[in-house]
């Protein structure tokens, strides 16, 4: 299953932290090239911290991959628009 994601576009949301961090990342190791969206909240829906989702992207980027953060939210049909976008 090499070079299953190897240069396509990959959106992982929640990607932040814990599972969805480490999706991004393999797929990045793969050679998908990331878009890391998260809202950076927290469980509760409270806070913002833009720093998350680009700490994941410059992770990404450190190690030769491609990626983006972009903290857009999922729960409405125009944020997830602008997360393809």
């Amino acid at each position: 299953m090499e070079n299953l994601v190897k240069d396509k576009v990959a959106i992982v949301t929640g990607s932040g932290r814990g599972i969805g961090r480490g999706v991004a990342m393999l797929m990045a190791a793969q050679g998908a090239k990331v878009v890391v969206a998260d809202a950076g909240v927290n469980v509760d829906g409270s806070g913002f911290d833009q720093s998350i989702a680009e700490e994941v992207a410059s992770k990404i980027r450190d190690a030769g991959g491609t990626a983006v953060a972009c903290m857009e939210s999922v729960a409405t049909m125009s944020g997830g628009e602008r997360i393809v976008q």
